[in-house]
């Protein structure tokens, strides 16, 4: 993100992490404090598989973070933390964020300069 906000792909991928109900409740039960995969699943009731491909899309758009750590039993257990992010989602931000999207826009597909 810049100081004026998100890039256009950046939003996008932001916008697309958040646009799942699994996901927005791993990161409001994040938000409290960091877990690690096994507690977060049952505290979800969803499978860690399930969680785990939601884990991955939220750290690919930078909304958490994950730290592996060894148990007092010795197991590594992945621990992960959402990071602070505000997005500010007004007519005007996504007008500055729109002209900066790498993905044409309809129409431009066809043009020569």
């Amino acid at each position: 993100m810049t100081a004026t906000g998100p890039s256009g792909d950046e939003l996008l991928r932001l916008l697309g992490a958040l646009a799942n109900p699994h996901r927005l409740r791993i990161v409001a039960a994040l938000r409290a404090e960091r877990a690690y995969v096994s507690q977060l699943a049952r505290e979800l009731g969803i499978s860690r598989a399930l969680l785990q491909l939601h884990l991955r899309k939220l750290e690919a758009a930078g909304l958490v973070s994950a730290a592996l750590e060894l148990s007092e039993d010795g197991k590594a257990m992945k621990f992960y933390e959402v990071k602070p992010f505000l997005v500010e989602l007004s007519p005007d931000a996504i007008a500055a964020a729109a002209p900066t999207l790498s993905t044409p826009a309809p129409g431009d597909e066809g043009e020569r300069s």
